[in-house]
């Protein structure tokens, strides 16, 4: 997939979805006995903020089993991952699915000292953007991302996720 960056000129940019009439399909799963899960309101606002064009999104909330086996079998990683995002290239609506898996948020942001709403936002955010493209496999698509984020969570009201927490 072509990614947004390299589009050319665009007529909006992820957290600019005050103007725009985006029209979202969501499907929540939750496949998770955490009992801190943000509900469908909550992860619909933080989507709708990061896109740029009307999708169709199945959102899946999951255990660290399956966490792990998804990880395994489509990135041949053999461990739980925060966020997995799986885009369906060339599609209108955008189309994917993006897998949250709550014991490794819930443990991030308790190591990091991070609110968990907030933890969950971003990490939704994140998978977002990586299925409009984005991705952080080189040091400027890196620097791309953290910019988007940090604008689209401080548009949320939350603080920047890349700024170093202080005890």
């Amino acid at each position: 997939m072509k990614s947004m960056k390299d589009r050319g000129s665009k007529p909006d940019s992820p957290g600019k979805s005050s103007s725009r009439n985006i029209k979202l399909k969501l499907t929540m799963q939750y496949a998770t006995h955490a009992a801190d899960v943000p509900v469908r309101s909550e992860f619909r606002k933080w989507i709708k903020v990061a896109l740029v064009q009307d999708a169709e999104i199945v959102m899946r909330i999951v255990d660290e089993v399956e966490g792990r086996s998804l990880n395994r079998d489509f990135r041949g990683k053999d461990y739980a991952t925060n966020v997995l995002t799986f885009g369906y290239s060339n599609t209108r609506p955008l189309s994917g699915d993006i897998v949250l898996c709550t014991p490794v948020i819930e443990n991030e942001a308790r190591q990091q000292h991070k609110n968990l709403d907030a933890h969950y936002a971003h990490l939704t955010v994140h998978g977002i953007l990586h299925l409009q493209g984005y991705d952080h496999e080189s040091d400027a698509g890196a620097a791309i991302m953290e910019r988007l984020e940090a604008e689209i969570m401080e548009s949320l009201g939350y603080h920047n996720p890349y700024d170093e927490i202080v005890d």
